[in-house]
């Protein structure tokens, strides 16, 4: 009989979203009129179809691979040229930020990118989470074997946590002791908050000072709405020397579907061996996605390149201020019932305060079954989420408006 990975067996009894389907599942079981009722207000994905100039690129490409003289078989598994190109052009040189094309590495997702860079990481790391943050992070260290087991609370021995609350914004402050690497995700899911100019030197400066690897998880940074705000962490003096940037199609052009999101790994970006020699990151990055992956396929990222267009780039501009338009909706809903709202602003999460006392699971159970919305407990996003729930802005209008209606409507 084969060994299994007993790692596994230290995660908690589900990841997060599964267990919300399954509550959601018994619900609707038990009451079918309020399952035709239900609004889902919980996972973050996107409802609006995908952008025009994404159609007709892919149709393009599909009438492509249709012909002998255009297919394409394997393509490169860092991702095409051309699509490469158009990332560092538009979300980075455009905006003076120094990102060269070869170091961009075009993947299926960046919740994929997240997990999947612990293959280049050593086990002998000391390891910050901000909590509440993106549960992926944590789960993924877990599978690594990079953790000890769980305490009554979730937090797992081994992992240093960097609080967010409601005093710092829900931007941790560095530590005082010394980390090898920290997950930082700015605009934050799931608080909706955002690191200013100030707090991410700060953050740089602590890497540069103690040799940390900095993870930037900037996977909404295309809902940032204040210019002031940073959407790249290398808008930071030093950041090619100590980060590695993750960001996503998947909110921006809607392609939760589809799968197309890029990594950025800086040449220069070095690593410790356990001899205390140092390794640049950039190839071993580029050995793993060549052995592990075969890339995304040319329509997706034919697709992907055409978010880039004239037409493109305004259709996403319109996404975004759809989903926007519905944070306004329900923050001000929400703060019309007397709740205590932070995030919405700058991110499609809205972050909130649960009411009376109540835990972050009973507010879940009162939204599903006293309004038939699904939100996302605060507390399966780190023992710090607590007291809080998220709802997303991932919907139509239409039921934005009918959830801020429902939300003020609760005794």
């Amino acid at each position: 009989m084969a060994y299994l990975n007993e790692n596994y067996l230290k995660l908690k009894a589900g990841y997060l979203f599964p267990e919300i389907a399954r509550r959601v599942n018994a619900f609707c079981e038990k009451d079918p009129e309020g399952k035709a009722r239900l609004i889902r207000c919980g996972i973050g994905d996107v409802t609006e179809a995908l952008p025009p100039a994404v159609v007709d690129a892919m149709h393009k490409a599909v009438d492509e691979m249709a012909s002998r003289d255009t297919f394409r078989g394997y393509g490169p598994e860092q991702g095409y040229l051309f699509l490469r190109q158009a990332i560092a052009d538009n979300d980075f040189r455009a905006h003076d930020v120094e990102v060269d094309a070869d170091e961009i590495f075009v993947s299926d997702g960046s919740k994929c990118d997240c997990g999947n860079i612990l293959d280049i990481l050593g086990h002998q790391n000391r390891i910050g989470i901000p909590d509440p943050v993106y549960p992926v992070y944590v789960d993924t260290n877990v599978m690594a074997g990079h953790t000890g087991t769980a305490n009554d609370i979730g937090a797992y021995a081994g992992l240093h946590y960097l609080p967010g609350n409601a005093e710092n914004g829900f931007v941790p402050d560095p530590p005082k002791e010394k980390l090898d690497v920290v997950y930082l995700c700015f605009p934050n899911n799931p608080t909706g908050a955002v690191a200013t100019r100030k707090q991410l030197k700060a953050w740089v400066d602590y890497a540069l000072a103690n040799d940390t690897l900095l993870l930037f998880d900037a996977a909404y940074e295309a809902y940032i709405q204040n210019k002031e705000i940073p959407r790249s962490i290398y808008e930071i003096p030093g950041a090619r020397r100590c980060a590695i940037e993750f960001r996503s199609f998947s909110k921006s052009g809607g392609f939760t579907g589809v799968r197309c999101a890029f990594i950025v790994v800086p040449k220069e970006l070095q690593a410790k061996t356990p001899d205390g020699k140092t390794a640049p990151l950039h190839g071993l990055w580029a050995r793993r996605m060549s052995t592990k992956f075969n890339g995304v396929s040319y329509i997706v990222q034919r697709a992907a390149e055409a978010l880039y267009s004239h037409q493109g780039k305004e259709q996403v501009a319109a996404l975004v201020a759809h989903y926007m338009g519905n944070a306004k909706i329900l923050c001000e809903g929400a703060r019309k019932a007397g709740l205590k709202v932070f995030g919405g602003e700058n991110a499609p999460y809205i972050w909130v305060k649960t009411p009376q006392g109540l835990s972050s699971w009973q507010m879940f159970d009162k939204m599903l079954t006293e309004a038939n919305v699904v939100i996302t407990p605060g507390s399966g996003f780190g023992s710090a989420g607590e007291g809080y729930f998220r709802i997303s802005a991932f919907n139509s209008r239409a039921n934005a408006e009918e959830v801020a209606r429902r939300i003020q409507a609760l005794k």
